[in-house]
């Protein structure tokens, strides 16, 4: 049973989409894709443009979001297993990152938007510490961030090569707590996937998966979401930084 910070048990609704009370919390942390922001198009795209100029098979756009949330070199590897059918070598797997990050570095903002709600939400939430932690490179997720005007909500960014570990290892969640001056007892993990949640779980925060995201309810669901959301904005109705009133 999880609790929340002022030590009442976190009572969900049996769909597991909301509690009865807003429950106070002491930091929000958010993965990136799929939950900030609907990155699809624009990774896809970059995806497409990387195997034509290697002279692979194409991949369906379905199939290479499917392959996100592990990192851009695990995006690429999979994709290329699936373009070939075969194990690529670690050196093709090297030429084609370097392939897919020049090509997303030009167009990582030609369609990328930010998702209904968010930007009211982190508002509202604006005295918490906020902090984005998501396996993208850093370097892609600040541009992301200042250009679609995100950076100044957060106290903390973590990309997928800030730390040694990524998620699904704690340790990314657990050093954005560190540097919002939270324990992980205070967190809630926002994400769109399993990773996410585990990372979450296995640094004892709470966890909270948006079905709108790139997974869909059924992945959030097996993953043992603390609670699920399907609009952003259900945050606010969910969390809050003031104490439960008596």
């Amino acid at each position: 049973m999880k609790l929340g910070m002022d030590g009442r048990a976190i009572q969900l609704s049996d769909d597991h989409t909301h509690s009865k009370t807003p429950f106070r919390v002491g930091c929000l942390l958010f993965d990136l894709d799929g939950t900030l922001i609907d990155s699809r198009g624009d990774l896809t795209g970059s995806i497409t443009l990387m195997l034509a100029e290697m002279g692979h098979a194409p991949v369906s756009n379905e199939r290479v979001v499917s392959f996100i949330g592990e990192g851009v070199r695990a995006l690429v590897e999979h994709t290329l297993r699936a373009s070939q059918k075969q194990e690529p070598e670690s050196s093709e797997i090297d030429y084609a990152l370097d392939i897919f990050r020049r090509h997303y570095s030009a167009h990582l903002l030609d369609q990328t938007h930010v998702y209904p709600e968010v930007h009211e939400t982190l508002a509202h939430f604006r005295h918490l510490p906020k902090a984005v932690v998501t396996n993208k490179p850093y370097d892609f997720t600040m541009t992301i961030l200042e250009g679609l005007d995100l950076h100044s909500h957060f106290a903390v960014v973590l990309g997928g090569d800030s730390l040694t570990e990524r998620k699904p290892a704690p340790q990314p969640l657990l050093e954005a707590a560190r540097r919002c001056g939270c324990s992980p007892a205070e967190c809630v993990m926002v994400g769109d996937s399993r990773v996410d949640l585990l990372a979450g779980r296995a640094a004892g925060m709470l966890t909270c998966g948006f079905v709108a995201g790139f997974s869909g309810r059924a992945e959030l669901a097996a993953a043992q979401a603390d609670v699920l959301i399907d609009r952003f904005g259900e945050l606010r109705i969910l969390f809050s930084d003031r104490p439960a009133a008596n």
